[in-house]
């Protein structure tokens, strides 16, 4: 048995004896050996007394150089935190190397620790939107900083930078936590930067900008896209909410609109009024889409919103002013509405931020009223503001506001 203080290059250079297979015993890591192969193939392994039956094993740690020495010894460490445990580290390892994110997920949500937390339904959300459809299968073991990348850069790239770094910050919290359990022996995400947070987008379009898009939506994009940008600026409401609307949240007989907690970005039920406009609007948009669910369907389901994002990238230089998102629509909405003379709280309502309606324990706990006929008012008197500043006639397709 050979015992060696191994360095990055011994184990680079280490071969096998004579006598074909060899066995290098580390002599910094208790149980930690290098095998070396006659064909020169190198395994790390880790040698210990099983706590079930007293008799020596060994377990099978990764191959070098995937495994570097550092990491080895941190497998190995591992290992031994196992049987210092009284658990077999052959089980309990090898559950923890077929491990996907999927499934570290899964237990990272369950920890009463994490459930406590104001954003655990937020973390929630954005970890089964943004993460697992991407990386979801990719076994913990073999994730590296490319596929991290891979996740935030595609919402970078729909214009998202402050959602791209919630979404990394997430990652990086439950990796690290993975590493405190001993589902990871290190952190590969550790002294990684993330995606830079700009200054929030300010931009909002001014009422001559709203004309030339609004007319220029219909000779620009198909219908139903026309539609889906037409709805965010006549409601003020979120790309995302608008155009995976199914039927089913409308109350037309009401004139309401009722988001539930589970389609929001606060995790909190909405209920929109709709303007004249806003029901001319869905109601030519239902009569296309037939007998489907959906407002907006799409193969089946419900428009993406990033499908919409995709489109207004590629045309952007076709409306004849300044480059703008789904999400500047939403600000000018509620920066109008604001420029109409609407007080603070009742745009807050509008907009569904809790941070301004529930900022208080008055607020939170004591005032129950939902300010719906302020929200009513409010978004009538912007529906017939925009009609003004588009025209009597603004598209083919909204000819005039739906009178009761």
């Amino acid at each position: 048995m050979a015992k060696v203080r191994m360095t990055d290059r011994f184990v680079a250079s280490a071969q096998a004896g004579e006598a074909g297979r060899s066995d290098y015993f580390d002599a910094v890591t208790k149980g930690l050996v290098l095998r070396v192969s006659a064909g020169g193939r190198k395994t790390w392994t880790f040698f210990f007394t099983s706590p079930r039956d007293g008799k020596r094993a060994r377990v099978g740690l990764g191959s070098y150089p995937s495994m570097s020495l550092s990491d080895a010894r941190g497998r190995a460490l591992e290992a031994a935190r196992h049987v210092g445990d009284g658990n077999d580290p052959r089980r309990t390892m090898k559950a923890s190397a077929a491990m996907t994110v999927a499934d570290l997920a899964q237990a990272y949500l369950a920890d009463p620790g994490k459930r406590k937390l104001r954003t655990a339904d937020e973390i929630e959300r954005r970890l089964r939107r943004d993460v697992l459809p991407v990386i979801g299968e990719i076994r913990i073991s073999e994730l590296g900083r490319r596929d991290v990348r891979n996740v935030f850069e595609a919402i970078e790239r729909r214009g998202k930078g402050v959602a791209a770094r919630r979404v990394f910050e997430d990652m990086r919290a439950m990796i690290r936590w993975a590493v405190e359990r001993e589902y990871l022996p290190n952190n590969p995400l550790e002294g990684m930067k993330g995606p830079e947070i700009n200054a929030p987008r300010e931009r909002v379009l001014s009422e001559g900008e709203i004309k030339t898009l609004w007319t220029a939506l219909p000779k620009v994009l198909p219908e139903q896209y026309r539609r889906v940008i037409q709805l965010c600026l006549v409601t003020g409401q979120r790309l995302g909410e608008v155009s995976g609307l199914p039927r089913s949240d409308l109350h037309l007989e009401r004139a309401e609109w009722h988001l539930p907690g589970s389609r929001t970005k606060n995790g909190h039920p909405h209920v929109v009024p709709l303007s004249d406009l806003a029901i001319t609007i869905i109601d030519e948009a239902m009569a296309a889409a037939g007998d489907s669910a959906f407002v907006f369907p799409h193969h089946g389901g419900a428009l993406p919103s990033v499908m919409v994002s995709w489109m207004i990238a590629k045309t952007n230089d076709q409306f004849g002013i300044p480059h703008w998102t789904c999400h500047d629509l939403r600000r000018s909405a509620i920066t109008h509405m604001a420029g109409l003379g609407v007080p603070p709280i009742t745009l807050a309502h509008v907009a569904n931020h809790r941070t301004l309606t529930h900022g208080s324990v008055t607020m939170a706990v004591y005032a129950r009223y939902d300010y719906g006929r302020e929200k009513r008012e409010t978004l009538q008197l912007w529906a017939d503001r925009l009609a003004a500043i588009v025209g009597d006639k603004p598209s083919a397709a909204v000819l005039a506001m739906r009178t009761h």
